[in-house]
């Protein structure tokens, strides 16, 4: 797949938005298609696999959240990359739509060039997943998941086993809100006990070592890695 030849579906409820979007999206040389609701969106996914969605989440009939759920549910469409783009920015609505199986989040109101931006650099997390799916980049970040190495600007970084769980975890989705039953759950599994400040501990162990700016905590709900 190539950045200019990638085919973005645009769903939301406002035909102004989905123009103005639209505009700029092929004014970089993407082909846009446009979708006014989420059944709408279902059939054209279907028809023309597009290599993104953009997906409202308040909309009437199927809102984004149940569109996503169903396009994941779908053997045909699951690996479909989802992204939210919506005026709500409260953590619960993120933690949601992630919870429904979205890629990343954008919100609105978002500016030409920064959205133009965002979408190439997801459509480079595309490009890059389908290329070396064992191989996670966030910023300076380089995670190698098969070799079991860490590097941040090119230093090696040591870490156990449980920190580098940790860590690819919290990097296969960056700026997703992982709750801390989610974490438990997946790095230390379901027939494990721990204590309730094992999460903390691991998470203080890692900021030493990335820097305190990469990971970022969502009082009383978890944790993310952020992008920016």
């Amino acid at each position: 797949m190539k950045t200019k030849k990638a085919t973005i579906l645009l769903v939301d409820d406002e035909p102004d938005i989905l123009e103005f979007i639209g505009y700029n999206l092929e004014k970089e040389g993407y082909r846009t298609l446009t979708a006014s609701n989420g059944k709408e969106a279902i059939k054209i996914t279907k028809k023309e696999q597009p290599d993104l969605i953009l997906l409202d989440l308040m909309m009437p009939e199927l809102d984004g959240i149940e569109t996503c759920e169903l396009i994941r549910a779908d053997e045909q469409l699951k690996d479909s990359f989802i992204v939210f783009l919506t005026a709500r920015s409260e953590d619960y609505s993120q933690i949601a739509g992630y919870n429904a199986g979205a890629d990343d989040y954008i919100t609105k109101p978002v500016k030409p060039k920064v959205l133009t931006s965002k979408i190439k650099a997801l459509i480079r997390r595309i490009e890059h997943s389908e290329e070396t799916p064992n191989i996670i980049e966030v910023q300076d970040l380089k995670i190698n998941q098969d070799s079991h190495l860490v590097e941040k600007a090119g230093r090696l970084i040591n870490l156990p086993k449980k920190e580098f769980s940790l860590l690819c975890l919290l990097a296969s989705v960056p700026n997703k809100v992982f709750e801390r039953d989610e974490i438990l759950d997946k790095v230390w599994g379901k027939d494990v006990i721990v204590g309730e400040r094992t999460i903390d501990v691991h998470i203080r162990k890692l900021r030493k070592k990335l820097g305190n700016e990469m990971v970022q905590t969502i009082k009383g709900v978890g944790y993310k890695l952020v992008t920016e």
